[in-house]
């Protein structure tokens, strides 16, 4: 095996050992250092440490590859299903005409929220932000469950379960806050037209979605399926570490998914550029701005920390985005398409990286499709339910597999006296 010397002092050398990936991607093992030397490592925000192996995603920010299971992501898009990928995400290959369809069946008869479910979403308070009730439907899920499996068949019956009934919680989150009737599923539409169907229909009469919003959301959640160990995966692998049970360790990705720096921002990338037109549409502008360090404003939806060179999933998505606009929504799309060839332009963006990445466009296609800013990140959440899932298990399956347990670099005082209340 290879290994990596690590020098002190310009004396001690310490071997470390080299662990290797798929795509030649390596990493030192670091496990041993602390009891070799007493030391351990300092990385802010994880950017250098791998925490895990994992087999489920292959990500090279460099080069702009995202791959599930060793498949392109951009051919999972154009050759799959959103179901097909869950599948694929969670047993490694992807089904068969069979498996498929016992899948599908399995879906459809777990897609009905529990007896007298919807009154939980009717009883949170006005103006609840949709995530968060979510959050509290996803936890309320789990304490629901009075027929739940023992041994090994718990996780595949929770999986079912949370895949088919999240559609349902989305829609409901939505239409609960806009005073709308519950709309119960109709798995007979197919898994992404039976969501458009629960949260759009007008309560009476028929509606059918799109084809063109069919394809298009069907696309934005196989592009959010998974995302190797981003915060809120990891959420989700931390909380479940300490072997709690499936709901509470989804809901934990939901929460974290809700922050602006992760889900949420492709909310703030429209916002962006509603205030961009409201200012009259200078790009100019709002470019120098992102680069004044003193001007608050940033760019949304430019730069990854991953991807240094191109997102993938923005060049999908922004074929989407075309294809979706209409004359009620052109002139965000309009305005996001020549801000990006400016700032595409400019050395500024370019020498540093910046470019437009998943959340850039995916905005944009949720408006066209009639959804208010405040669920993108529902959506965002819905598209990742499977990659959530499939990382826990993996983690779950490990027989060694320790509760997570950071270390850290203390640097407040030092030991101190207890001093009396006159001295203080």
């Amino acid at each position: 095996m290879e290994k990596a010397a690590l020098r002190l002092d310009e004396e001690e050398v310490i071997d470390l050992p080299v662990a290797s990936g798929t795509d030649k991607q390596q990493a030192i093992d670091i496990q041993g250092l602390r009891a070799a030397t007493g030391l351990v490592t300092l990385d802010p925000g994880y950017a250098n440490t791998a925490e895990t192996t994992s087999s489920v995603t292959f990500i090279d920010g460099e080069a702009g590859v995202l791959r599930y299971r060793g498949y392109p992501v951009d051919q999972l898009v154009d050759h799959s299903s959103f179901l097909e990928v869950a599948y694929l995400l969670d047993n490694a290959e992807l089904p068969t005409d069979e498996e498929l369809d016992y899948f599908r069946n399995r879906v459809s008869e777990h897609c009905a929220l529990p007896k007298g479910f919807e009154k939980v979403l009717e009883s949170v308070p006005d103006g609840t932000h949709p995530m968060q009730k979510l959050a509290v439907s996803v936890t309320l899920l789990g304490s629901s469950r009075s027929d739940r499996p023992k041994g090994s068949e718990a996780y595949v019956s929770d999986f079912i379960r949370l895949i088919a009934m999240m559609p349902t919680l989305v829609a409901w989150s939505y239409r609960s806050g806009h005073d709308q009737v519950y709309i119960k599923p109709d798995p007979d539409l197919g898994y992404v037209a039976n969501f458009l169907n629960m949260t759009f229909h007008p309560g009476q009469g028929d509606y059918r979605p799109t084809e063109a919003h069919i394809k298009a959301m069907e696309a934005l959640l196989i592009l959010h399926a998974d995302h190797g160990q981003n915060l809120s995966t990891s959420a989700v692998r931390l909380v479940g570490s300490g072997r709690t049970d499936v709901y509470s360790s989804i809901c934990a990705g939901v929460l974290a998914l809700s922050g602006p720096l992760h889900g949420g921002a492709n909310q703030r990338v429209i916002e962006m550029l509603e205030e961009i037109l409201a200012a009259g549409g200078n790009t100019r502008l709002f470019m120098d701005r992102a680069k004044d360090r003193e001007d608050p404003f940033r760019l949304m939806g430019f730069g990854h920390r991953v991807y240094k060179n191109v997102d993938p999933r923005a060049l999908i998505i922004k074929r989407y985005a075309r294809d979706m606009v209409d004359k009620n929504s052109s002139r965000l799309f309009d305005l996001a398409m020549r801000l990006e060839k400016e700032a595409l332009a400019d050395d500024f963006f370019v020498s540093r990286r910046i470019y437009p990445n998943v959340d850039y466009y995916s905005g944009i296609i949720y408006q066209a499709m009639g959804f208010p800013t405040e669920m993108f990140t529902v959506l965002f959440a819905l598209g990742r339910l499977p990659g959530w899932l499939s990382q826990l298990r993996e983690m779950m399956r490990e027989s060694n597999a320790p509760i997570k347990r950071p270390r850290q670099l203390y640097t407040g005082y030092p030991k101190r006296d207890f001093p009396t209340r006159s001295d203080r």
